[in-house]
């Protein structure tokens, strides 16, 4: 695809009488950046590029267009195929363990998580691939958005990736996210103790034709497991997460209680005053779905003797 790209690209600058040079001043690069994209040699063009680069030759497009598939090439073909698949999902349901899933990253805050990567190769990919995150993005806000269910582990809340400037309007941007109808977001708090996905973040997808598949990933690998018996047991593992983490209204307060810097761990609810919370949440809802806000208490509610 990478080929493609820059056979497209050669195609259209002789097509405008532009020398490589020309063509780089024009999209703001050197003259040699052209050439590595038309060789496909170098570090594959950013989504910025491939835009200046689609207006600059009057591509209608074309060149955006082909750009997803150049920046999935440098992924393997398990990670390539995840990736198809999470763009036609209809539901995705996502255990993040370590950091906010890139759905919901702020641009800051996903430029601090991707630079941490040891094997990143220089400051053209790191943009590349922030490029590409924050794409991804768009779908949440496009006719056919997938609704989103996530999960966080307490560690993310915790671990402020960036420094805490970028922390906290990553946590504003969560706070607004859970605003959404198609957005849930739960917090799974450190007082639940181990768990089966201990270790890696999980993600459930189901497809528009209602099949599903899971993916599981580390710090430095990842699986994609598409076999129904196999899928089953991940599915019964994100349930017990979710029936492990608080109520959405209560994952809010965690989130706000973060950022402003007060929460403390001793006072978290016990399990049996979250069964209760999350029983009057569900009656104030109707019984329909617990969605975020501010918590709400009962009018009848009484003081404990």
């Amino acid at each position: 695809m990478a080929a493609l790209f820059g056979a497209r690209v050669r195609r259209l600058r002789l097509a405008a009488g532009l020398t490589q040079t020309e063509l780089g001043d024009k999209v703001h690069v050197v003259g040699t950046r052209i050439t590595q994209i038309e060789r496909a040699s170098g570090a594959k063009p950013t989504l910025e590029l491939a835009r200046a680069l689609d207006v600059t030759l009057g591509a209608d497009d074309l060149l955006v267009e082909l750009w997803p598939y150049v920046y999935r090439e440098a992924f393997p073909d398990w990670s390539r195929k995840f990736m198809e698949y999470s763009e036609r999902a209809v539901v995705i349901r996502q255990y993040a363990a370590h950091v906010v899933p890139g759905l919901l990253q702020t641009e800051d805050y996903a430029r601090a998580v991707l630079a941490l990567d040891a094997m990143l190769d220089g400051e053209d990919q790191l943009e590349e691939r922030a490029a590409a995150r924050m794409g991804r993005q768009e779908r949440l806000s496009s006719p056919d958005r997938p609704e989103l269910v996530v999960i966080l582990d307490e560690a993310v809340l915790r671990r402020p990736i960036g420094g805490h400037g970028v922390m906290r309007q990553q946590l504003t941007r969560l706070l607004d996210a859970a605003a959404e109808r198609h957005i849930s977001i739960q917090v799974l708090p450190f007082d639940q103790g181990g768990h089966e996905a201990m270790g890696g973040s999980l993600t459930i997808l189901t497809l528009p034709d209602g099949s599903e598949v899971a993916y599981t990933e580390g710090s430095d690998y990842g699986q994609l497991i598409e076999e129904p018996v196999n899928v089953s047991r991940y599915k019964v593992i994100y349930d017990r997460l979710r029936a492990a983490a608080l109520p959405p209204l209560m994952s809010l307060d965690m989130i706000r209680s973060t950022m402003e810097g007060n929460y403390r761990g001793a006072n978290l609810p016990t399990r049996s005053e979250r069964r209760r919370l999350a029983q009057e949440q569900l009656q104030q809802s109707g019984g329909g779905r617990l969605r975020g806000g501010g918590r709400r208490t009962p009018r009848d509610r009484r003081p404990r003797p």
